[in-house]
């Protein structure tokens, strides 16, 4: 089987993530890595805290605590969230880590070597009131291209371009507010990326035919646009520093890695941690060094983090001159909306994570989520539609089944599977449409169609509750009560197959269901059509148990509840 890398955007560290950073890169990482597994494939899903640059100083200026004590405290939360959501990372890392510190450094030396890192004198913003440089998201001001007013120095939030400090209108400082501020030379370092337009287009036309449109046209419109030289060093307390055996004089003014040159590397430094975790049995470089033949790697992100995936990262690693490898497929999600505007963590504007958890577990949140990704165009969260998704899907079609069935077989033939007859037409169509849907769901999971694949989902769900209105055993077993027993059977083994199937969209309802059944030696990880079609995985005189209600159905003043708490439209 193929060995797959699988990594997912690296959140920041300022603050919990709202839902949709998680449906824009962690959930269906993880979703695809479960999968993955599941069919028998080697996986590592890789992923890190982003701890360095401004949002980490600002943050942690703003808790009144020193930077590096601010981003422990603030990974061990954030990991304790992704935890609470079941995301199965083989290791959840970060960047501020010394093995990405190792990396990073070697990367930019490399880069030297061959050419493509220069130094220059640049003007930079200045504040006297603070008495230092100010990074680019040091800088807040009017965005000249949107006119949004809370944009950064480095990125317009609202409209998503690329911006420099010098660019916004009425800039101040993100430290002190002050509006007083000077523009003074200072030396940076800068990567040459003009010099590897042309191989970043080669690089690019061999691979965007197999990626998301989104993720091929902002790659290509980035290239169309052209590369431009860009200057990857900060002045900031916080990060990796410039190698002093390289750069002194820059080392001894304390300048630091630009946050975006080093946390792309920390997917390999994240990898490495993994790896010296356990070095006898881990060996991190196969799976980033010479690795083109013998690894594929997916990555998943949402829009606004896709040109540095798509071609600044390549270009970094196309100008080190090693062969590490670059990605294979390029995930690209649109963005999840709240009643139409967006969610903001800098705005706290949405539901977050760790709310989310508070309110329902996890399994609610991950089946919507997926559900409703915002692949071909941005989607819109609304308490109305998560209200009746979780009511006509999880309770209605797959709580609602499991209950009924296992609680109607418990009260008329105990607590073991009932024998019953032999199969006759009806299991034979049931057989061969569960498979059917099987396939369909296998081939949209291949092809990381999620939405396509929750739907098949759901209709695997839905074709057992045809089934069983079409037996309608409480009616059955009045005459038939053979027949009765082998419709409850049947029903039992699909409960086992949809606890199979679901695992990676919802894996501790998943287990519960699988759980309710006592097999001496369940080691399924899948279904195969064969056993799809036979529906005989859980025998009769097997011992079951009704599990708790799967999934609460909410009310009306549920809806209410949700909708004074956050608001039923943006801010």
């Amino acid at each position: 089987m193929a060995r797959h890398l699988i990594t997912s955007a690296l959140p920041y560290i300022n603050g919990i993530k709202h839902l949709g950073n998680m449906v824009g890169s962690m959930l269906p990482a993880d979703v695809y890595s479960r999968y993955l597994r599941q069919r028998g494939h080697d996986v590592l899903y890789i992923c890190a805290t982003d701890e360095h640059g401004t949002p980490a100083e600002l943050a942690a200026k703003e808790q009144g605590l020193p930077v590096a004590e601010f981003c422990a405290q603030a990974h061990d939360a954030q990991k304790a969230v992704y935890d609470g959501f079941a995301l199965a990372f083989d290791y959840f890392g970060r960047s501020s880590s010394p093995e990405n510190r190792e990396i990073t450094q070697h990367f930019a030396r490399k880069l030297n070597e061959n050419g493509f890192i220069e130094e220059r004198a640049i003007r930079q913003v200045y504040s006297p009131a603070d008495g230092r440089f100010l990074p680019d998201r040091y800088v807040e001001g009017t965005c000249p291209h949107c006119g949004y007013d809370k944009a950064r120095g480095d990125q317009c939030e609202n409209c998503t371009r690329v911006l420099d400090p010098t660019d916004l209108i009425n800039p101040r400082s993100a430290i002190s507010g002050s509006t007083d501020l000077e523009v003074r030379e200072t030396k940076h370092l800068f990567l040459l990326q003009s010099k590897l337009q042309h191989e970043v287009e080669q690089w690019v036309a061999r691979h965007e035919a197999d990626w998301p449109q989104l993720a091929s046209s902002i790659a290509r419109k980035w290239l169309t646009e052209g590369l431009h030289d860009r200057a990857i060093t900060r002045d900031l307390d916080w990060g990796v520093p410039v190698p002093a055996d390289t750069w002194p004089e820059l080392a001894a003014e304390g300048k630091v890695f630009y946050v975006w040159f080093d946390a792309p590397i920390e997917y390999i430094g994240a990898t490495k941690e993994w790896a010296d975790q356990d070095p006898e049995n881990r060996d991190w470089k196969s799976w980033w060094y010479e690795a083109d033949d013998t690894v594929r790697y997916t990555e998943f992100m949402a829009k606004d983090n896709v040109p540095f995936h798509t071609v600044m990262f390549p270009a970094t690693e196309l100008g080190v001159r090693e062969p590490w490898k670059k990605v294979d497929f390029v995930k690209a999600f649109n963005w999840l909306t709240y009643y139409g505007g967006k969610f903001s963590t800098s705005q706290k504007r949405g539901v977050f994570t760790d709310q989310a958890l508070d309110i329902l577990p996890a399994d609610y949140w991950r089946y919507f989520l997926i559900a409703n990704a915002p692949e071909s165009d941005d989607s819109s969260f609304t308490w109305e539609h998560f209200t009746a998704t979780v009511n006509k899907d999880l309770a209605d079609t797959l709580g609602n089944f499991v209950n009924r069935v296992l609680s109607f077989s418990r009260k008329r033939f105990g607590e073991e599977v009932p024998a019953g007859g032999e199969p006759g037409e009806a299991e034979r169509k049931l057989g061969e449409e569960i498979a059917r849907l099987l396939a369909e769901y296998e081939e949209h999971m291949e092809a990381l169609q999620f939405r396509k694949a929750a739907a098949a989902l759901r209709a695997l769900w839905s074709a057992g509750n045809s089934y069983l209105e079409e037996k309608a055993p409480w009616l059955e077993i009045k005459t038939d009560k053979e027949g009765a027993a082998l419709t409850l059977r049947t029903a039992m083994n699909l409960i086992h197959l949809y606890a199979v199937v679901s695992e990676p969209f919802i894996p501790v309802t998943a287990k519960t269901m699988r759980e309710a059944f006592s097999l001496a030696d369940d080691t399924a990880v899948w279904v195969s059509q064969d056993e799809a079609k036979a529906l005989t995985s859980v025998p009769a005189g097997t011992p079951f148990t009704v599990p708790p209600v799967l999934f609460a159905k909410l009310t009306d003043e549920d809806l209410a509840t949700y909708k004074d708490r956050f608001g039923g439209e943006p801010a």
